[in-house]
């Protein structure tokens, strides 16, 4: 689990080889510092910097750059060395900013060679400095660790230098920012880039500017929730963090959407346009500004898509991730600062109750009472500023929730009601909600991307959680069986006639009941699947397509395939898993889960893992390979930031509604209409 710093914080290190990663946004120059055990550098032989790149056990790039990694081996460092101290400065006289508040936020990331993170830092709150104490690795009793510091310096390298003891600070900053020079001197611009009409930005026949002008960075996808607290453990956190007003996000899709301006043809004598139909030539246009705020000094009324996007699902689905990450990052720099003020409070309390004139009478007393209100002065101060942003994400969720698509909406939404077959599948499905400790009322939607990267795990065993184990064994069985239903009617609701295919394997019939709607609605690829030889049917038709498929794809032989074959994305619901399955049946599914979504095959297994421990780790890496979720409230899933343990909600249908019945008919009568 990735441990992620606030300001203060240390975290232990696991190994004595990293690399330490510097993403800035903007070129910077990078060093590092070693430090005897009062953290005291004793020379210049004990700098690593552009112009001396390397010392023993430590390696730092030679010029600016907006990407850095630092190579360490601390157990190569010289004797007497206790102390890596990063060190970012932007560079002098090239033209760029001069202050870190004009530039994003550096973020610096602590790896093992394998490229696993072990910490992260944001250096968040930089205003007028240039130079920056990024982080410290240091020796504590035979043991390594790392520290956040953020230190920040107005004067530039010289003050940070200096601060650490370098004596000639000055002559010595001159000299590193002279070799980022010399390095910016040599190295190559990259060509600015292409314009639809195949010239360059910038570079116009005539113009005497041919400055480049490259496209804004896209933000890399961001992953999904799929962390399980029981094997990751959320982050905790023990120093102050403060926490930024909420505002609108400027997030960039996670890769093109289909479905953009189509190229122009070639017209006649010209010349030959090979751009893609479908392909995208300009960055996505920017989210509709916020309404102006209601008072003077208050928040923008929130707007729904208001993250950047082609189109505007995936503008709220760059939203909603947005609110998110902002929801996970709020509660923990007030858990911090909480815990922070708890730590503060036993500390005054140990130093006052040390002396022994305290610990009776009434300056014990009084020290006590001092302490105790400091700690909630501190855990106050902490809560408004969690509330006020609590209020703003449940403002922008008022707001965004009506505005969803079908595929992002609740069943509750009055947009299922007039939903209508799409002819195009979405970017991303709703599979339930997530919410906090803090502010239940507050949900966040779970979206998972289509076509669906890895299949799902409904657990209907008692054991799965608190409320699970207060029910009775046949409910929670029937409620998670009614929950894959669910979710096989919303996949068959956002694809496109015929595009989607369910199998159902029901070894015993035990779920007759709950697959009643997808049955009678005529919507399923054939019947339930029932007893070992039904089993062995459907589970050899899908290994056949994964393996023709695979070969096609392979060979590039898309038409060779057989005319009776499916190449739709195809989904196998399996009920009461491992009942009914043999040996081969079993290996048949774990080479379903591994090779199938990459060709279309997806799982959706409602099972108990306790009844199926007799396997013993022969089914461990099936399990590990799908999300699990339950069909009762559950906190069991961690986000992809700080690891906080969120409560999961499946999405249930509202009493008495015949959404599911309107839906799955209206998925039939689009596959009649398409002769499907």
């Amino acid at each position: 689990m990735t441990a992620e710093l606030v300001r203060g914080q240390n975290h232990t290190l696991p190994q004595t080889r990293l690399e330490i990663r510097v993403s800035a946004g903007t070129p910077v120059v990078a060093g590092a510092t070693l430090g005897d055990e009062r953290g005291t550098v004793r020379g210049i032989e004990w700098i690593a910097h552009p112009g001396s790149p390397q010392l023993p056990g430590l390696e730092v790039s030679q010029q600016a750059a907006a990407d850095h990694r630092l190579a360490v081996d601390l157990e190569a460092l010289p004797a007497g060395a206790h102390r890596v101290t990063v060190l970012l400065a932007l560079p002098v006289g090239a033209g760029g900013p001069v202050r870190f508040g004009a530039v994003p936020a550096p973020f610096v990331a602590v790896t093992g060679l394998d490229g696993t993170e072990i910490a992260t830092f944001t250096l968040t709150d930089l205003d007028a400095e240039s130079a920056v104490s990024a982080l410290e690795l240091y020796r504590r009793q035979d043991a390594w660790k790392v520290r956040a510091v953020g230190q920040g310096y107005a004067g530039g390298l010289a003050e940070m230098l200096a601060d650490q003891g370098v004596t000639d600070p000055a002559a010595l900053a001159g000299s590193i920012q002279e070799a980022v020079t010399r390095g910016l001197a040599r190295s190559v611009a990259p060509p600015p880039p292409r314009t639809p009409e195949g010239g360059r930005v910038g570079h116009a026949t005539g113009s005497a500017d041919h400055r480049p002008t490259a496209p804004p960075p896209a933000a890399p996808e961001p992953p999904e929730p799929l962390a399980d607290p029981a094997t990751t453990g959320p982050a905790h956190t023990t120093q102050p963090h403060t926490t930024q007003p909420h505002t609108a996000r400027p997030h960039t899709a996670p890769g093109s959407a289909a479905g953009g301006p189509s190229a122009a043809g070639p017209s006649a004598g010209g010349p030959i346009n090979y751009a893609h139909p479908r392909r995208q030539h300009a960055a996505p246009p920017s989210p509709p500004p916020a309404a102006p705020p209601a008072q003077p000094g208050q928040p923008a009324q929130p707007v729904a898509g208001d993250a950047t996007g082609w189109s505007m699902d995936e503008r709220l689905y760059n939203q909603i991730w947005g609110m998110f990450e902002d929801l996970a990052r709020a509660v923990a720099a007030y858990r911090s600062a909480v815990d922070f003020a708890e730590s503060r409070m036993d500390q005054e309390l140990d130093r006052a109750l040390s002396d022994p004139r305290n610990r009776i009478g009434g300056a014990g007393d009084r020290a006590r009472e001092a302490a105790r209100a400091k700690r909630d002065e501190l855990a106050s101060r902490a809560r408004e500023a969690l509330d006020r942003d609590l209020a703003q994400l449940a403002a922008e969720a008022a707001v965004v929730e009506p505005a969803l698509p079908a595929a992002y909406a609740g069943w509750g939404n009055p947009v299922w009601h007039a939903h209508r077959i799409p002819m195009e599948i979405p970017m991303a499905l709703r599979i339930g909600d997530l919410h906090l400790p803090e502010r239940t009322d507050l949900r966040i939607p779970l979206l998972v991307r289509l076509p669906l990267e890895r299949g799902m795990w409904v657990d209907s065993g008692r054991t799965a959680s608190e409320a699970a184990a207060l029910m009775d064994t046949d409910r929670l069985r029937r409620l998670a069986m009614e929950t894959a239903v669910a979710y096989a009617a919303r996949l068959l609701a956002v694809y496109p006639p015929g595009e989607f295919a369910v199998h159902v394997i029901d070894p015993a019939g035990s779920a007759a009941g709950p697959l009643a709607p997808l049955v009678e609605s005529g919507v399923l690829a054939g019947p339930p699947a029932a007893g070992p030889g039904g089993v062995a049917s459907v589970l050899a038709h899908l290994t056949r397509r994964v393996d023709l498929v695979q070969m096609a794809v392979r060979a590039r032989a898309a038409d060779s395939l057989p005319p009776d074959l499916d190449t739709g994305e195809q989904l196998l619901v399996v009920n009461d898993f491992p009942h009914g399955f043999d040996d081969r049946a079993v290996t048949q599914l774990r080479y379903l889960a591994d090779e199938g979504p990459a060709v279309g095959v997806h799982l959706l297994m409602v099972a108990d893992r306790e009844d199926a421990s007799a396997y013993g780790p022969v089914l461990d890496p099936l399990w590990r390979s799908l999300l699990r979720i339950t069909p009762v409230a559950d906190s069991h899933l961690a986000d992809p930031w700080v690891g906080h343990a969120w409560t999961y909600e499946p999405l249930t249908i509202p009493p008495g509604s015949r959404v599911l019945e309107q839906v799955l008919s209206a998925v039939a009568a689009a596959r009649r209409a398409a002769g499907r």
